[in-house]
């Protein structure tokens, strides 16, 4: 999920780019019978598959729990739905690029870094998928007020992510003082992988980070304490954390095919908020198939807990992330007009009965 300027995007993206060093991303087969082709189904758009991208996240809920329940797969018919799970938004990026895959779950930053690196060429957002799930958590025995928090170090997952735009906005919301570059100032930023986070802050290595599920609640079974859920900061407390991208030769040749997925992620969110338990244990259950280890009830129970599954992409919060980042520095002023396409989405959704959503005067035209 990063904001960076063309300078810095070398930089932070090779040790993530690393991580899928077999591919941009590691595949990831059937395994359960939800998944298999329905006899005397038809492909769609004569498509042998679709290659579906997205991360082992609980804020990629939807597509955990899409894929588990065989949504994606009653949609496509006879043609195969085919993933890919990634660790971050960069090499995803670079899989819908090389055409590794045609749509995926992906957070804000990734969207608007890769959709501006491209002249706006290569990708739009066809539709929302989760909201809020991001939280400051710290040591209580060292920091007992947000006041505390200048002077302290504090973890974001990546150099220009989402969250460190997020925390760099916050931080100068306190008057306060950090380059945003270096992380050093009257807050020491520590870029940590959140693979690893939990041991740092059991170590002692930090005081605290600005974090997604199941990070956040990691920290807090560590015996961590929220100090304060990002939500609280935006209207409605609603901004997005996950958007659904496609590549755009991909949605001029296959309509048929991204509104099939598209019907899956609106059936899912659905399913998902009418039943959260059974929602939350088949996601778990697909996390568990992707990397082999599922998480505790005291960690999945209030990361599910924090966060909301809409199909509203939340089209004017990506806008105000864009400009925390042009104000943090980390970014040079976007054109975002034409990262979206809602209109199959609205398609769907007006089928269904739903209200259908606005793109916030970034749609392509």
């Amino acid at each position: 999920m990063t904001f960076l300027r063309r300078g810095i995007a070398v930089v932070a993206a090779l040790p993530l780019l690393t991580l899928a060093a077999c591919g941009y991303g590691s595949e990831s087969k059937a395994d359960n019978a939800k998944e298999k082709v329905a006899a005397g189904s038809s492909k769609i758009d004569g498509l042998d598959s679709v290659k579906i991208g997205y991360f082992g996240n609980l804020t990629h809920g939807t597509a955990l729990v899409a894929r588990q329940q065989g949504y994606f797969q009653k949609q496509l018919g006879a043609t195969k739905a085919a993933y890919q799970i990634f660790n971050a938004g960069p090499s995803e990026i670079e899989a819908l690029n090389s055409k590794s895959i045609d749509i995926g779950w992906i957070g804000p930053s990734p969207a608007i870094n890769g959709y501006t690196k491209a002249n706006g060429t290569n990708l739009r957002i066809i539709g929302g998928s989760a909201s809020g799930g991001v939280k400051l958590v710290v040591n209580p025995k060292k920091i007992k007020s947000l006041k505390d928090v200048k002077g302290k170090k504090i973890a974001t997952p990546q150099l220009g992510n989402t969250q460190d735009v997020a925390f760099l906005n916050w931080i100068a919301d306190q008057g306060w003082k950090v380059d945003a570059t270096t992380g050093k100032g009257d807050v020491s930023v520590l870029r940590t992988d959140n693979k690893i986070t939990p041991d740092a802050y059991a170590s002692g290595a930090i005081d605290g980070a600005w974090v997604p599920e199941p990070t956040a609640s990691k920290l807090v079974a560590e015996g961590g304490k929220v100090l304060l859920d990002e939500a609280s900061l935006w209207p409605d407390k609603k901004f997005v954390i996950t958007n659904i991208i496609v590549r755009q030769d991909f949605l001029k040749q296959h309509p048929k095919a991204v509104e099939a997925v598209l019907k899956a992620s609106v059936e899912a969110n659905k399913w998902i908020n009418a039943n959260p338990d059974q929602a939350k244990a088949a996601a778990n259950k697909q996390l568990e198939a992707d990397s082999g280890k599922a998480l505790p009830a005291k960690v999945l129970d209030p990361a599910w807990q924090s966060i909301q599954f809409t199909d509203d992409p939340l089209a004017s919060t990506l806008n105000t992330e864009a400009e925390h980042a042009v104000k943090a520095g980390l970014l040079e002023k976007p054109s975002l007009k034409g990262i979206y396409d809602l209109t199959l989405l609205n398609k769907v959704l007006k089928a269904g009965g739903a209200s259908t959503v606005d793109d916030a005067g970034l749609g392509a035209s």
